[in-house]
């Protein structure tokens, strides 16, 4: 590579004159190793000739001819001295000694062309491999060639083996032009007897990788910035101004020349050195080559030789031999096509049979023929027929492929029949287990859970009761299903099929959604000709929803919950079982498609136990316990609401006991479901609490009315407490320290209703009791109670409350109220009544008494005495957040009463007070003096009407009231009189002593009226004595007045009371004499 570039160099540097520059050889070793510049180069043709004669190239150098100075043969045109002659000298229309400078002149920068820079494409260094692993053993061979010492030259070699440079350049001279001796120090004259000139003369540049003479730099290296031609005067002046080095004309450049010329002549020498050191190697490896391909031209004969005996050989045997195989495999493979023939025919035939069993519904049959008929395709032998033909794989077969389909079909029937008896052995025991358990126990299993009926005896649970014929027929039909892979579908299967029954089970309890009476109008052609629509169905079902008594409905809820209740509670044994059977199962076959190559039957069973779990896992995954039983109770309760809410306005209306059944059904159903798939049933609850606040607002309402109807037609007369009373009464008392247990009768809801008790334990409006007969009494604490029916119908209402906490406590914060209201009801109306005289309006009474205002103040009395009964009850069962709310109500409403009781007391002592001060104006209106001269034996008619009227209130009062509270009223009473009276007797003149005695008469007749009385005190004979004190006025009188003298008329008082309350009074007494009489 670096020749050629110098060379290509060269070129460029002869001018066309070059032939006139050959001179002297001598002139090239005077100036070794860069001749001067003023000596002239020898022709490059002779010294180029030399180098190739050396190596060969274009020529051949015989050192060893006798005529050393003869001069070389005609080089050929390829010769390096040839290429370097000028193109007119190359192509021989001019000698080399011819001269050229007539016609040829320099070039300019016109005639060169500009160098345009090519981008020479890098060559990959792989694509050297071959080169280089065919030249790497020579070169590994010239190394060690180099590393050896050089052979001392022997004396009896006729010829040197190394040829310096200065004999190749004197061989190539003529005789006459011999070299002038030059002088050489000793170190270069041993440097050239041994070796070439060193490369390390030659410049860098030409040894670097990217070395391109293309490159300006480059080429102004190696040109020693010399110029191609002289520059104009124009060019230098266009320096900036700076003075530009001097530069030499390229082509005139003799020194640069002579330069390149030393540079490949020493490459030229160590080239010929390197390939005279790797001739000898070279030459032996042509010599091996040659004795290589003798020996395989050798070897190729004897192969042609060797086939030649084998074709001969295969002619004479080798061909019978294997005609005779060719007919053995011929016949071994018609036996397989007939067997493989008939095993189509069984195929076939195992198909039609199939088919049979599958339409006969024997499908166990049929899922054993299909495994047979697997392992039949699949050329796998039976274990229980073995069969001496031997069976072949026709699952590749093309002519089998229809009958994919069909087997798949085959299959998916079988699936389908394993189906429908998998689920019909789950829900025909479902079935039978619902209608197998009565109500009644499946209430009184839902009674023993609760907390409140803990020590309820209860027999064994039914729904945990499994056959093993049950489990037998679970089992296979679970093997017919993993036999199908059908186990995932049958149990989405058998969940739609648990949801439909669950609406079943609500659905066949329902009355009829058809209305009968309609139809029994319209014809027979109507009514099929037009259906029902949906829409018609649900108004009907409504509405005969609505119709039903309270004992119907009952049993319909009871018997929906029921059947629900045991069939999710049957339906987890069942789950509980299938996991169960799994379990236990054997590893079954697959009925899977044989027609796939890579399902083998035989594989398929060498692993039962993954098989097993992982059908036990699919059937666990699809019949998730929670998820099923959750599923079911929402299904249920959405239809159990629906119903429920039709029938809200008549629960709202039914009686306390009927209700709390209704209320203890729900909750105990709500709890089972709860605990059965753990899910709460908020919306059924929610209707259910929605339900239980209406039916208290109604009942609360329907008990004001009943109040305030028993108090309009209330006569007020004192009635008999009955035993129906007196346990309505004990059951209040009791329920301050505990709760009766016929409280909890309506939550008893697996036993029969109790019948319904009379609406109060007294006897109708229209008896009358006899007089002669005493009222038996009510007893709080010793305390009795003369009540009337009005009075003792307030207990029904009150137990009713009552028992309506107990049995719900968490209605207790609404049930309160609702009973205050009617207690204030029967305050408020007693009010109007009596203190406002209402009865005489409504009741019909002609006037009212102080018997009756003193029934009121004892009826009064009655609900303050159990005040604090009903507080103690109802603290028991209210939330402690608004206990201290609810009990205060309580206390409100005991302060109302006795404010009551206060006014009917002040009211008694408002009449008496007010009948005292009629007495003591007519006793301001009599004469003593004159009554005393008429009659002079008896007292006046006013004392006599206040003390019998006094003597009326006292036994009244005894008889009705608490003994404390006739004391207090007869106080006040007797204190209203000492004031009156006192006032009265000491205002009285008396003129006459018969006059002063019959003042004193009516003084001691007071006194003795009244004096057993407590309460009176001394009163009577503090009048006694005022009496006494008095002075006698004596007057004369004419006698014909005092003959003349009319009789004086009654006092007002005693014939005419002066106001309302003295005819109240009067007609008290009256009625008394009448019971006397």
């Amino acid at each position: 590579m670096l020749l050629l570039l110098l060379l290509l160099l060269l070129l460029l540097l002869l001018p066309s004159d070059s032939a006139d520059l050959v001179s002297s050889p001598s002139s090239l070793h005077h100036a070794f190793p860069f001749p001067s510049s003023y000596q002239r180069r020898p022709s490059r043709r002779l010294s180029n000739d030399s180098t190739l004669s050396v190596t060969s190239i274009g020529g051949a150098l015989d050192i060893n001819s006798p005529r050393p100075n003869k001069s070389l043969r005609e080089a050929g045109q390829n010769a390096i001295s040839t290429l370097l002659q000028p193109p007119i000298v190359r192509t021989g229309l001019l000698t080399a000694t011819a001269s050229t400078s007539s016609t040829y002149r320099a070039p300019t920068t016109r005639d060169i062309p500009p160098v345009t820079l090519t981008n020479i494409p890098k060559a990959d260094p792989d694509s050297f491999k071959h080169y280089i692993s065919r030249v790497g053993p020579l070169f590994d061979n010239l190394s060690r060639l180099r590393q050896d010492p050089q052979p001392k030259p022997q004396s009896h070699a006729p010829t040197s083996p190394v040829l310096s440079r200065h004999n190749s350049a004197t061989s190539l001279l003529s005789p006459t032009d011999s070299p002038q001796p030059r002088r050489r120090s000793s170190a270069y004259a041993r440097r050239r007897l041994n070796e070439p000139t060193p490369l390390s003369t030659i410049p860098n540049v030409y040894f670097d990788d990217n070395f391109q003479l293309e490159n300006p730099r480059t080429f102004d290296v190696v040109s020693e910035r010399a110029e191609i031609a002289p520059g104009t005067a124009k060019q230098e002046q266009s320096a900036n101004g700076a003075p530009l080095p001097p530069r030499k004309t390229l082509a005139s450049n003799a020194i640069l020349q002579e330069k390149l010329s030393w540079y490949m002549d020493t490459v030229e020498l160590h080239l010929i050195q390197s390939i005279s050191s790797a001739s000898t190697s070279f030459f032996a490896a042509l010599g091996s080559l040659r004795h290589l391909e003798q020996e395989a031209s050798d070897s190729v004969s004897r192969i042609q030789k060797l086939r030649a005996d084998l074709a001969k050989l295969d002619q004479d045997m080798a061909m019978g031999g294997l005609e005779v195989a060719n007919l053995r495999t011929r016949y071994q493979n018609m036996q397989k096509l007939a067997n493989a023939v008939d095993q189509v025919a069984r195929v076939v035939q195992d198909t039609k049979n199939c088919e049979e069993l599958v339409e006969k519904g024997e499908y166990d049959a049929a899922a054993g023929a299909m495994l047979r008929l697997d392992r039949l395709v699949a050329g796998q032998p039976d274990p229980s027929e073995p069969s001496s033909a031997d069976l072949h794989d026709l699952r590749s077969l093309h002519a089998l492929q229809g009958l994919s389909d069909s087997m798949n079909q085959l299959r998916f029937r079988i699936g389908r029949g394993f189906e429908s008896r998998f689920l019909e052995t789950l829900l025909s025991d479902l079935r039978r287990h619902i209608d197998h358990v009565p109500p009644k126990d499946t209430l009184r299993r839902w009674a023993s859970t609760s907390m409140r009926l803990r020590g309820l005896q209860t027999g064994p649970t039914a729904y945990m009761e499994i056959d093993d014929q049950f489990r037998k027929d679970l089992l296979a039909s679970l093997h017919g299903l993993s036999n199908s892979s059908q186990t995932a579908q049958a149990t989405a299967d058998f969940r739609e099929a648990v949801m439909r029954e669950m609406k079943h089970l609500i659905r066949k309890h329902l009355p009829s959604s058809n209305d009968d009476d309609n139809e029994s109008v319209t014809s027979v052609a109507t009514r099929t000709s037009k259906a029902a629509s949906q829409q018609e169905k649900s108004i009907t079902l409504a509405r005969n929803l609505r119709a039903m008594d309270e004992e119907t409905a009952e049993d319909m809820v009871v018997n929906i919950y029921t059947d629900i209740s045991e069939a999710l509670r049957r339906l987890s044994i069942q789950i509980k079982v299938l996991l169960d059977v799994t379990s236990t199962m054997d590893a079954p076959d697959s009925l899977k498609s044989p027609m796939s190559p890579t399902s083998r039957p035989a594989d398929r069973s060498k692993s039962p136990a993954p098989r097993i779990s992982g059908i036990q896992e699919e059937l666990s995954q699809a019949l998730d316990m929670s998820s099923l039983l959750g599923q079911a109770v929402d299904v249920a309760h959405t239809q159990i609401t629906r119903i429920l809410k039709v029938r809200t306005e008549q629960v709202n209306h039914l009686p306390l006991e009927r209700f709390l059944r209704y209320f203890t059904i729900n909750r105990l159903f709500a709890d089972e479901c709860e605990a059965i798939s753990g899910r709460s049933g908020t919306q059924l609850k929610a209707l259910v609490n929605t339900q239980i606040n209406t039916f208290v607002r109604a009942f609360g309402d329907a008990e004001n009315q009943r109040v305030a109807q028993t108090l309009d037609s209330d006569q007020w007369e004192a009635k008999d407490f009955k035993e129906t009373d007196q346990a309505l009464l004990s059951r209040i008392l009791e329920g301050m320290s505990s709760d009766p247990a016929i409280w909890l009768q309506g939550t008893r809801v697996w036993e029969d209703p109790s019948q319904p008790a009379s609406t109060n334990g007294t006897a109708s409006n229209g008896e009358t009791n006899d007089a002669k007969t005493a009222n038996r009494p009510a007893y709080i604490d010793e305390t009795r109670y003369i009540l009337v029916s009005s009075a003792i119908s307030l207990l029904r209402p009150i137990d009713d409350f009552l028992a309506l906490m107990t049995s719900i406590p968490s209605i207790t914060s609404a049930a309160v109220p609702a009973l205050i209201d009617v207690l204030r009801t029967f305050n408020s109306r007693t009010s109007q009544l009596i203190l406002g005289a209402g009865a005489t309006r409504i009741a019909g009474l002609k006037n009212i008494t102080t018997k009756h205002l003193a029934l009121a103040s004892q009826a009064l009395s009655f609900v303050i005495a159990m005040s604090p009964y009903l507080r103690e009850a109802v603290r028991r069962h209210a939330s402690s957040a608004n206990k201290a709310e609810v009990l205060g109500e309580f206390d409100k409403l005991k302060r109302l009463y006795q404010d009551h009781q206060m006014a009917i007391h002040d009211k008694l002592v408002e009449i008496m007070t007010a009948r005292a001060t009629s007495h003591v104006n007519s006793m301001k209106k009599l004469d003593f003096d004159a009554e005393a001269k008429r009659n002079a034996d008896g007292a006046s008619a006013y004392m006599e009407t206040l003390t019998k009227e006094t003597g009326t209130l006292h036994r009244v009062l005894s008889r009705h009231l608490a003994e404390m509270d006739v004391t207090v009223i007869l106080s006040q009473i007797f204190a209203s009189y000492k004031e009156q009276w006192l006032k009265a007797f000491q205002g009285v003149e008396i003129k006459t002593p018969a006059g002063q005695q019959r003042l004193l008469k009516d003084a001691q007749l007071f006194d003795s009226k009244l004096s057993k009385i407590d309460g009176f005190g001394d009163m009577g004979k503090t009048l006694v004595d005022v009496v006494g004190a008095k002075t006698v006025v004596q007057e004369k009188q004419d006698p014909k007045d005092v003959a003349g003298e009319k009789p004086l008329p009654a006092a007002p008082g005693t014939e005419k009371p002066d106001s309302q309350e003295s005819k109240k009074i009067m007609t008290e007494d009256q009625e008394q004499e009448e019971v006397k009489k």
